[in-house]
């Protein structure tokens, strides 16, 4: 069976699986649980990526606390790779996490550092959790690379043992992790699910978050977008190409609203498939020299019922207690009722960050 859709319905369905229309999640844990995940994202000329996120989900019923106590305190959720997941969703990666490492060079790196590995584990078993800094380099072989993590070998030994659920992040100090033994974070009573298993229930999981999506789509840095053979084949009118569907998504409701979305949202992190569904021109323009920008440092997509209509350039200035409003991009002249939506919801974002806009 092949679904035909329309461009909108599969707009619709794209937004809706994302938790973006009028019906909102009620709880923080709702949210992860349908997205699968949440970038922990440093950026913050607004608000960090993640609280940005799950402010365009829940409005002002969403405070950073909240993702801190979750994490922290009640570990319903995990960080694994800066990816903050659902607790129970562990058991879809024990099988992965036995089998790490896949890489030859990165088992051999691991043997020739045995020692330092012990290391590791018997300080933080002594003195639990600490930051990477507070772990001593006892490495005999460095970490083989010409890039960012050269030489980094506390931190990319860290990175192993989290990979293989050996360690964990059980919390942070600013804006370094803090690093723990695994069995004092995660949850004891999580079972492995057979690899296979894990792998078809995940491309599922990752189906159901984003409602339709091609399957050819290049993996992305922080998370694959493949779904295989999880839902059903779709056609979209106007588009070429194959797409996988979320049966599930279909004949549901869609009550439009209107939200400011982070760069790093999930709605558009596969920037292909941003363009093919929304038609939308957009890209993060914080590391172009200034001149070069076209919508500003870190501007905000516009998102308005089931389209794409523009950017916010704005800053955060907490010292004048104001979110700057720097320019509105309008991809075509907003209405007055459109205009008016986005003046709330920035009144909106800035009344959650405690401050009044000032601006354009």
């Amino acid at each position: 069976m092949v679904v035909e859709l329309s461009q909108t319905d599969a707009r619709r369905i794209a937004v809706r699986a994302q938790l973006l229309d009028a019906h909102r999640p009620d709880t923080l844990l709702d949210v992860v649980r349908q997205l699968t995940f949440v970038q922990l994202e440093p950026t913050a000329p607004i608000a960090p990526t993640a609280d940005l996120l799950l402010f365009s989900r829940l409005g002002d019923a969403y405070e950073p606390a909240d993702l801190t106590a979750a994490l922290e305190e009640e570990h319903s959720l995990f960080d694994l790779d800066l990816l903050v997941r659902p607790m129970e969703d562990l058991a879809l990666f024990r099988a992965q996490m036995d089998a790490f490492p896949e890489r030859e060079s990165t088992r051999r790196w691991l043997d020739d550092n045995e020692e330092f590995r012990g290391d590791v584990l018997d300080l933080l078993e002594a003195d639990g959790p600490l930051t990477a800094r507070g772990i001593p380099d006892t490495s005999i072989v460095a970490w083989p690379s010409s890039g960012w993590n050269n030489n980094r070998n506390v931190m990319m030994m860290l990175q192993c043992l989290m990979l293989s659920g050996e360690v964990a992040v059980a919390g942070r100090s600013g804006r370094d992790r803090l690093w723990d033994l695994a069995e004092r974070v995660y949850h004891s009573d999580i079972p492995t699910v057979p690899l296979e298993e894990a792998l078809r229930i995940r491309d599922e999981r990752r189906l159901r978050s984003l409602g339709v999506v091609r399957n050819r789509t290049p993996d992305l840095p922080v998370e694959t977008t493949r779904v295989g053979d999880a839902g059903v084949a779709a056609t979209i009118e106007g588009l070429t190409g194959a797409w996988r569907l979320d049966p599930e998504a279909l004949d549901r409701d869609f009550s439009p609203r209107t939200a400011l979305l982070s760069p790093f949202d999930t709605l558009i992190r596969d920037r292909k498939r941003m363009a093919d569904l929304f038609d939308f021109d957009y890209a993060l323009e914080m590391y172009k020299p200034a001149a070069k920008r076209r919508w500003g440092y870190y501007a905000l997509p516009i998102l308005h019922g089931d389209r794409l209509i523009g950017k916010v350039d704005a800053t955060a200035d907490p010292e004048r207690s104001t979110l700057i409003v720097h320019a509105i991009h309008e991809d075509s002249p907003f209405t007055p009722v459109v205009g008016s939506a986005v003046r709330d919801e920035l009144d909106a974002l800035a009344s959650w960050l405690g401050l009044r806009v000032a601006g354009a």
